[in-house]
């Protein structure tokens, strides 16, 4: 019996080892694949990020092309620039049409799938956009050039000429007869608005939806980093779109399909048009190819999430994430019993109501409107003001102005963190970054080169100031000569002076051909330059003086100066737009914010700018059907008051409801000893300062403004 039992204890001990053994052997499988689940997990979130990253640097990247082109493609089509501010504002237009359904619905579908396909359709509408340059003729600008037919001869043309059948002087019936309604610009610009719309739809998915993916299924506290990290690197977009604008810009836009030897003109020209076309040629391959990895991502990641964890017992005590989780089931809950019309009615009452909102709104409002008019014809001013190709204005703004704005995004974010400033704090250094902004602006306002001497128009044929500017081309040293006063076709007489035409110079022949060519016994030169004997004119308008090339340096280095100071108040105006609502309205009070942005920003900003602007020409080009196209010439001082005027005048409000903004916060906090934190329904909570972005899924569209109206 006792050996018996022996044995049987024996077999017990041997069964319970290996029950045991097997028991422990199962969890250890079930470790092993819980930890490759996590780093499976991890890997496709590293993944979608790099995936992100790529499509926010592509977008910013087409969003700047567009900016730096705007000029190039006013001239090419003949537009005003109020039109071509229309263009440019196409691209809200469509991104505020599809935002509000993207970003409600797409949350619910595949969201990596829908950004693919948003980033297919940015890439659709960047192609799109350029190909009116397919369709239409070679590019032709008013120019003797294009009306000699003996471009190798040495003495091939006579402005100059009482012949009314010469080709130079009746240019325009000429090219009337050829055929206008095929040669001009007729109406292809629609196209590249179209284009342009279709990008800002593409677009609308790639900000919000990506948001919500890193916020959903990132780890817990992650979230902003991740953020943090794609801004960053997507800062890189806006910097290249500026380079590859600037190098678009110095082709010729024809370049590959004509001999670039006939080409009279240079970057500098006002008739130059650059290759507008390559860059979105570009911009569209690449924004399709950043679409490409997110049709390999899942749908989620919840479910790897969750088996990571592993089994957990009935009676395990509940972790924070557990809580957390309960508690958010509890406010989903909550929020359908709030759901429908009704509740976003009230919502909507509720931030409307909000006066410290409404005025926050109100600044923001005229500093976002300011911005985007000033950054969509910058390089219009620089060429008009300072003679500064659109070439090296692109160049300029990708190597001085963006990157002055992102170090002091940077510094700003660092500072916050380390003084832990209050949203007392915040408000005064958003107050201190806008007044020195303005401050420096109208330094910018007074630093100017004057109007360009063109008689005719600046000046008189003799060279004196008339106080006002006139359009009297036609002088007593040009009588004789049958000229078209239409003809916009600079040249540069050794006098000093620029006249509209060799014609209107009173020039009598010329020698050479191409950009050598040159015009001899030029009459209204002789007569204003009689001590020297020289009588000649070049092709082009005359070089501006020696200091304003020194003011030109001057106001890179204050424009920089400028961006730096403006870029501080970036992390403080997103940061404060969660400190003036309830914690449920921080996302409608974002969208409300972003829809009144794009809406009377984005859209009408560059529309009013630009028609301010088409007050101040001088000389409107004709195309070839008599009608007016692009402008020439601006009258430059009348130009600068109006550009620097209309931005003064919108930002002196703003300045205005800042420090009433300020003084509303400070009443608050007076009102409650214990700070704005349990007051009236004002989430100040200083938590929230450290991660405001996990409260709102929606605050990369306006950190990025997807690379169009903030750049």
């Amino acid at each position: 019996m006792n050996s018996r039992q022996e044995n049987k204890a024996v077999e017990t001990d041997i069964s319970d080892s290996r029950k045991g053994s097997s028991q422990y052997s199962t969890k250890q499988i079930a470790m092993a694949s819980s930890v490759k689940k996590k780093i499976k997990c991890c890997s496709v979130m590293k993944m979608f990020m790099m995936a992100l990253t790529f499509s926010f640097t592509c977008k910013a990247l087409s969003g700047v092309i567009m900016k730096s082109s705007i000029t190039q493609i006013e001239r090419r089509f003949g537009t005003t620039t109020s039109e071509a501010g229309l263009i440019d504002g196409s691209f809200e237009i469509g991104n505020l049409l599809v935002i509000t359904l993207v970003s409600h619905f797409g949350a619910k579908s595949h969201i990596p799938r829908i950004i693919g396909i948003g980033c297919f359709i940015t890439g659709i509408g960047s192609f799109l956009t350029a190909l009116p340059h397919f369709l239409m003729g070679h590019y032709r600008y008013n120019s003797v050039s294009n009306a000699n037919p003996l471009d190798n001869s040495t003495v091939t043309y006579a402005p100059c000429s009482t012949d009314v059948n010469s080709a130079g002087n009746n240019r325009s019936s000429i090219l009337l007869e050829s055929g206008c309604k095929s040669e001009s610009g007729s109406h292809m610009w629609i196209y590249v608005m179209i284009g342009n719309l279709l990008r800002g739809i593409g677009e609308s998915p790639i900000g919000p939806l990506g948001l919500t993916y890193i916020d959903n299924f990132s780890k817990e506290g992650h979230s902003t980093f991740y953020v943090g990290i794609l801004h960053s690197i997507s800062m890189i977009g806006p910097i290249i779109g500026y380079l590859l604008g600037s190098l678009c810009a110095k082709l010729y836009v024809d370049i590959g399909s004509v001999d670039l030897s006939t080409i009279t003109i240079n970057p500098n020209d006002s008739r130059w048009v650059g290759a507008w076309w390559l860059g979105f040629l570009i911009a569209g391959v690449l924004n399709v190819a950043s679409g490409i990895p997110f049709f390999y991502f899942p749908k989620n990641l919840k479910k790897a999430r969750k088996q990571s964890t592993g089994p957990i017992p009935l009676d395990a005590p509940s972790t924070n994430e557990n809580v957390s989780q309960k508690l958010n089931f509890k406010d989903s809950e909550q929020a359908k019993k709030t759901d429908g019309l009704a509740g976003f009615f009230h919502s909507l009452k509720c931030i409307i109501t909000n006066q410290i909102y409404i005025l926050f709104l109100i600044s923001t409002l005229m500093t976002v409107s300011s911005f985007i008019g000033s950054i969509t014809y910058i390089p219009k001013y620089l060429e008009l003001e300072y003679d500064v190709s659109m070439s090296k204005s692109n160049f300029l703004m990708g190597t001085t102005t963006m990157p002055f704005v992102a170090i002091s995004v940077l510094l700003a974010g660092y500072i916050s963190k380390k003084l832990k400033l209050s949203v007392m704090g915040i408000v005064k250094l958003l107050l201190i970054s806008r007044i020195g902004s303005l401050a420096l602006q109208a330094f910018l306002w007074i630093l100017n080169c004057g109007n360009q001497p063109i008689a005719g128009l600046t000046v008189t044929y003799n060279g004196n100031d008339p106080g006002t500017t006139q359009n009297i081309p036609f002088s007593f040293c040009n009588s004789d000569c049958n000229c078209d006063a239409n003809v916009w076709d600079p040249v540069c007489g050794d006098d000093g002076l620029t006249y509209m035409s060799p014609c209107l110079a009173g020039c009598e022949y010329s020698v050479g051909h191409g950009k050598d060519l040159v015009f001899r016994n030029c009459s209204c030169v002789e007569a204003n330059n009689f001590q020297s004997g020289n009588s000649s004119v070049y092709l082009g308008k005359c070089p501006k003086a020696d200091d304003c090339s020194r003011n030109f340096i001057y106001y890179i280095i204050l424009s920089s100066f400028t961006s730096f100071v403006i870029g501080l108040a970036i992390p403080s105006s997103i940061t404060l737009i969660f400190k003036f609502v309830e914690p449920e309205l921080k996302s409608l009070a974002m969208g409300f914010n972003l829809l009144l942005m794009r809406a009377i920003g984005g859209i009408l900003a560059p529309i009013y700018f630009g028609a301010a602007i088409d007050v101040t020409c001088l000389k409107w080009d004709t195309n070839n059907c008599g009608d007016r196209g692009a402008c020439r010439i601006y009258d430059s001082t009348s130009f600068r008051n109006r550009f620097f005027g209309l931005k003064m005048a919108i930002r002196a409000p703003e300045i205005i409801c800042y420090i009433f903004l300020f003084i509303a916060i400070k009443k608050k906090y007076q009102e409650n000893n214990t700070g704005l934190a349990n007051n009236g329904g004002m989430d100040v909570d200083q938590s929230n300062l450290k991660e405001p972005l996990k409260n709102n899924k929606q605050l990369a569209s306006s950190a990025h403004a997807d690379g169009e109206s903030h750049i």
